[in-house]
């Protein structure tokens, strides 16, 4: 008796093996949303490289995939921020010796600082590779939004400058937004059992943007030219998957 059970379980676990395989298939399969955290790396270009360094994004966004050509169709948002400013708008204040003067008549230490974000919609496609996991593969998307930058002046808390009080900081700090688009081509992995979901690759930003500010300060004039922002980078992310519109009642075996 022992022996037929042990032949029995023997003979039945290339089908359990099988069944296994196609139930941790299923969890990957259908319609998903895929909830993303990524953070980039940027090198300007452009108008933007006369004004920025380097800088760094954090970004956050939503997407559907759909079960079928894995299209697809979200929403990203990114914040930018950066130390290194090219641009010394606040050379007019500034001593023969380079310096800023507080109100306390003491060297004002005034920081400048790139912040901005980049915030739109996306189309794309996961261009599978292999048949083990479909949704494996190659990313690569297209989106269009609003590319945001201004140069941010960081107060000395020791030593308060009257001419760059909140009111007066805007007349410096070069508020640019404008219509921006953006690709990515990676690789992205939406492992079977889900616990390993991740993308990385290259990205690339064109911002077509112009000052907002009625007028620049430091230069007495306003400033009411075109600008081509540009952003070449890697960014890599964490997803988390969601998947739903699964045939109900399906059995793998």
């Amino acid at each position: 008796m022992r022996n037929a059970i042990m032949a029995t379980l023997v003979s039945c676990l290339p089908l359990f093996l099988f069944g296994q395989r196609y139930s941790e298939y299923a969890l990957n399969k259908g319609n998903a949303l895929l909830f993303k955290l990524s953070y980039a790396g940027h090198k300007p270009g452009g108008d933007m490289e006369a004004r920025f360094g380097n800088n760094f994004s954090f970004g956050g966004g939503a997407e559907l995939i759909t079960g079928k050509g894995n299209w697809i169709l979200g929403a990203d948002f990114a914040y930018i921020f950066g130390s290194q400013v090219k641009e010394d708008v606040l050379a007019s204040l500034r001593t023969p010796e380079g310096f800023i003067i507080g109100n306390n008549r003491n060297y004002a230490d005034i920081q400048l600082r790139e912040r901005g974000f980049y915030v739109g919609a996306l189309v794309g496609k996961l261009i599978g590779i292999g048949k083990a996991n479909p949704r494996s593969g190659i990313r690569i998307t297209l989106g269009a939004g609003l590319l945001q930058h201004k140069i941010r002046i960081q107060d000395d808390p020791s030593s308060g400058v009257p001419q760059l009080d909140e009111n007066y900081k805007k007349g410096y700090d070069r508020l640019s937004n404008g219509l921006a688009f953006s690709q990515f081509i990676g690789y992205q992995i939406l492992s079977l059992d889900k616990r390993v979901n991740f993308y990385a690759g290259l990205e690339f930003i064109q911002g077509f943007t112009m000052n907002r500010r009625d007028f620049n300060f430091d230069t007495r004039t306003k400033e009411d030219t075109e600008r081509t922002d540009l952003l070449y980078g890697i960014r890599a992310g964490w997803v988390i998957p969601l998947f739903f519109g699964q045939e109900a009642g399906e059995v793998y075996y």
